[in-house]
């Protein structure tokens, strides 16, 4: 089933080959079929292209947790509430700020 929508994200991806939601998405799918390393690629491209895009923040920096690259995992949600704050964006940066704090929290 999820290889199916991968197939159908790339295919939306080359109408619209800039748009972060469909390269958002097809990192999501990865994440549902245990690849990580292709997942974290996407993200990690994603943040640099479209580095004002919230939502890959969030699940870049859990990502990273699972891989305990816990100083990687701050500094994304270092810099995804930054990012979340300059665009107002309450809810994202206050989802950004618990995950920095129950990571702190995990490792105290």
């Amino acid at each position: 089933m999820s290889l199916s929508r991968i197939e159908q994200i790339k295919s939306f991806l080359e109408q619209k080959p800039n748009d972060p939601f469909l390269h958002f998405a097809l990192a999501l799918e990865h994440l549902k079929l245990d690849d990580s390393a292709t997942a974290k690629a996407i993200f990690n491209q994603l943040l640099q292209e479209q580095p004002d895009y919230v939502g890959t923040y969030y699940h870049l920096g859990k990502l990273l947790e699972q891989e305990k690259a816990y100083e990687q995992a701050f500094e994304v949600y270092q810099k995804g509430i930054a990012t979340a704050t300059r665009a107002n964006d309450r809810h994202a940066a206050q989802e950004l700020r618990g995950a920095y704090q129950m990571l702190s929290d995990e490792l105290l």
